[in-house]
């Protein structure tokens, strides 16, 4: 006899009934979890409706952890859709339930989904909201090889392969932090965003600093110092717009090429008063930026950052292009150790996805003196160095006004083989500009003249000798650059030939890879 059966028992239990589960269990998963610590937030499912195209997006996973009540889709919604159309996978991680931490099927989502973006090419947008991992499943997240390392592993793989664009929304804590860092591009939402290895209070614990969260890990600084942030943004929004935008310049894979967009005239096509005649004299390269490109299309990097160098997308007669800009009117334009990282890491992200490269130089070379020296400028700018010219994407070198020493290495020169170089008129090109070369030139000549009417005609002459050298008319004469134009010239010189290279093609015979500097 059991108790089913017994005197007194009453009626059997009633099973619930299948469809009014399921429909529950669905409901909680969608609903999430505790939106009241949101704050200017918005839900992940919102965020995930401004990203995708409406009715596109097929999930996974929504019943993952669906017996626990407490873990909604176990904090991570993943699964696919499409923007403008295009089919593409995401991952966002809902703040509202655990805080968005990890924990073994919040892995196994993730990483079953960038699994699948390997396997069939598509872009992946992260909509990164999380505390990390939880640290009450260590087991289940964290040592194995289906662990939050497969994430990153598969992050690397995909590098290169499709565009990997994150919007962070809020914390993205300890180890967590790799995945905006494995990523092409990471715009932050001011206030919200972090990023960081160890929060303050483990900070003050572990090592003794005290610290608040911006100066540790916020989009300020991130953006601005760190250059771990490339676009700081006003709110949720505004990120996933900027990250919607930013696609329209990418294809889908390295295995296309950027789609050519309807053709604009330039914002601005007057040249007086853009570029001083004085090399000494600053100006902002981005006039030349607005000259040049269609209108309303340059989508600018890291502007923030090392901003002696300006890099960014934009549309040249329909054409997506990359530009690297040196940068006139902060430190003249030198290349510092941190502008010689954010042009290489560019530089490869445009040669992974097929975009032209157009360098804009007015550059007195890489910054000189000790401070630089112990940074190690020499490695950083070799590490550009190696990043042009290993590109294949056709490049094409500009030079606004002046181009010296190994900076217009880095600009592309023609030791690099671009396309074509170009240079304004009345640009020049050397080693070292004229005045400064006589001064360490004639030195000792110079100082043993007392006269100082003589001495500044002998130094006169000698600088009017070398710039005459220095000349861009002088080096299109010697074949050392292919074309000195007018610069209400130069965006239809380079509108031809961007044009001609459309044809070009890899080289199939090349090693795997160089070891670069680090």
């Amino acid at each position: 006899m059991n108790d089913l059966t017994a005197p007194g028992a009453g009626p059997p239990a009633v099973a619930p009934d299948p469809a009014q589960r399921l429909s529950a269990l669905h409901a909680t998963a969608l609903a999430g979890g505790d939106r009241s610590r949101l704050g200017t937030k918005l839900p992940a499912r919102e965020r995930l409706a401004l990203l995708l195209d409406e009715g596109s997006f097929a999930e996974d996973g929504l019943l993952a952890n669906a017996l626990d009540e407490g873990l909604p889709a176990d904090a991570v919604i993943t699964g696919s859709g499409t923007v403008d159309g295009r089919p593409v996978a995401v991952i966002a991680h809902d703040p509202t339930v655990k805080a968005g931490s990890w924990g073994r099927r919040t892995v196994d989502k993730q990483i079953r989904i960038l699994e699948r973006a390997d396997r069939d090419l598509l872009p992946v947008f992260y909509l990164v909201d999380s505390a990390g991992g939880r640290l009450t499943d260590q087991l289940g997240f964290h040592p194995g090889p289906r662990g939050a390392a497969r994430i990153f592993h598969l992050q690397v793989r995909l590098s290169g392969r499709v565009p990997q664009l994150c919007c962070l929304f809020g914390p993205s804590a300890a180890g967590g932090a790799y995945m905006p860092a494995f990523c092409d591009w990471v715009g932050m939402v001011d206030g919200n965003a972090s990023m960081y290895l160890a929060s303050p209070r483990i900070a003050e614990k572990a090592i003794g600093e005290v610290v608040t969260l911006e100066e540790m890990g916020g989009a300020r600084m991130h953006t601005s110092v760190s250059g771990c942030g490339d676009q700081l943004c006003a709110d949720d929004a505004e990120a996933i717009a900027a990250a919607r935008r930013l696609l329209t310049y990418l294809p889908s894979s390295w295995r296309e090429r950027p789609a050519r967009g309807p053709a604009r005239p330039p914002a601005r096509t007057d040249w007086d008063g853009v570029l001083p005649a004085s090399f000494r004299s600053a100006y902002d390269v981005g006039a030349v930026v607005d000259r040049i490109l269609d209108e309303g299309t340059f989508f600018e990097i890291k502007a923030r950052w090392a901003k002696e160098i300006v890099i960014g997308l934009g549309r040249l007669d329909g054409h997506v292009v990359g530009i690297v800009a040196n940068q006139p009117k902060v430190r003249s334009g030198a290349i510092q150790v941190d502008s010689s990282d954010k042009a290489a890491r560019f530089i490869a992200f445009c040669d992974a996805f097929n975009v032209p490269l157009v360098f804009l130089a007015d550059i007195p070379g890489f910054m000189i003196g000790s401070v630089v020296e112990r940074q190690g400028i020499i490695r950083h700018g070799a590490k550009m160095v190696a990043a042009m010219s290993s590109a294949e994407v056709p490049r094409f070198c500009v030079v606004l006004r002046k181009a010296f020493a190994a900076g217009y290495y880095a600009m592309s020169c023609p030791g690099f083989e671009p396309r074509a170089t170009i240079a304004l008129a009345g640009a020049q090109i050397g080693a070292m500009a004229g005045e400064a070369a006589v001064n360490a030139v004639w030195a000792n000549h110079i100082a043993a003249i007392e006269d100082p009417a003589e001495r500044a005609a002998f130094i006169a002459g000698r600088v009017e000798e070398l710039d005459a050298e220095l000349d861009a008319v002088r080096l299109a004469d010697e074949l050392l650059v292919d074309a000195v134009v007018d610069p209400t010239a130069l965006r239809g010189e380079l509108e031809r030939r961007l044009a001609a290279a459309q044809g070009w093609e890899r080289s199939q015979d090349r090693r795997h890879h160089g070891a670069f500097p680090v």
